[in-house]
C-alpha cells in the first residue's frame, strides 16, 4: 500500500508547527532574526507557563523567558532534529533556566526543620508528557496506516502480549507467514515514523 507522505492532505497543524519551529531554529542558527521572531511567537506562551510553573511569580518568569531566548539565539546550532522536537528542546532550555533562577533567588528551601515553599517533583514534566502524548499519536496515526491484517498483529504482538504463534493460530496463518507480515508491518512503521 503506496504513501505520498509529502501531501499537504497528511500533514496535521502538529507537524506543520513542528516543521516551522525546525526550519526556525535552523535560521536562527545562521543568525537570522526573522526566524528567531518566529521561534518566540510559536513558543513564548507555553514557555513562559513552565517558566510560571517553576518560579511562581509572574515577573521573574518574564526575566527566566528573556533569558531562554537569549540562550536560543546563541546556540539554536545545537539543537538535533534527530534526536527530538524542537518544542521539546526548547521546553528543556526554558525549564532549566527558569530552575537555574530558582536556585540562585533566595527562594531555596528552609533549613532547621522549617518546610520548603516547594518539593521537587519527580514526576514527568509538561513538556516530557506532551512530547510523550506526540510520540504516542504518531505511533497510532502510522499503525492506522499499515494494511489491516498488519496493524492488528502489530497492536496484538506489542501492546496485548500475543506471541507470534498465538496470532499465527488466531489468523489461521503458518507461523512464518505471521513473522513475515509483522516484520514488513514494522519496517514500514519505522519508514511511517522517520518521515513523521
Amino acid at each position: 500500500m503506496g504513501r505520498n507522505d509529502d501531501g499537504p492532505d497528511r500533514l496535521t497543524d502538529n507537524d506543520i508547527d513542528r516543521q516551522r519551529l525546525r526550519h526556525g531554529l535552523r535560521d536562527v542558527a545562521a543568525g537570522d532574526r526573522g526566524a528567531m521572531r518566529l521561534v518566540y511567537d510559536q513558543s513564548s506562551a507555553k514557555l513562559f507557563g513552565i517558566c510560571m510553573r517553576v518560579l511562581k511569580d509572574a515577573a521573574a518568569a518574564e526575566d527566566a523567558l528573556q533569558e531562554t531566548y537569549i540562550k536560543v539565539w546563541h546556540h539554536a546550532a545545537r539543537f538535533d532534529a534527530d534526536r527530538g522536537s524542537p518544542i521539546t528542546w526548547l521546553c528543556s532550555i526554558a525549564r532549566n533556566t527558569a530552575i537555574d533562577r530558582m536556585r540562585s533567588s533566595h527562594r531555596s528551601p528552609a533549613g532547621d526543620g522549617e518546610v520548603p515553599d516547594f518539593l521537587p517533583d519527580d514526576g514527568p514534566t509538561a513538556d516530557v508528557m506532551l512530547e510523550q502524548r506526540e510520540e504516542r499519536d504518531r505511533m497510532f496515526d502510522c499503525i492506522g496506516a499499515l494494511d489491516g491484517n498488519h496493524a492488528r498483529c502489530i497492536q496484538s504482538a506489542f501492546f496485548d502480549g500475543h506471541t507470534y504463534v498465538q496470532l499465527a493460530d488466531r489468523y489461521k496463518v503458518p507461523l512464518g507467514t505471521m513473522k513475515s507480515w509483522i516484520r514488513r508491518g514494522l519496517l514500514r512503521l519505522r519508514e511511517c515514523l522517520d518521515n513523521v
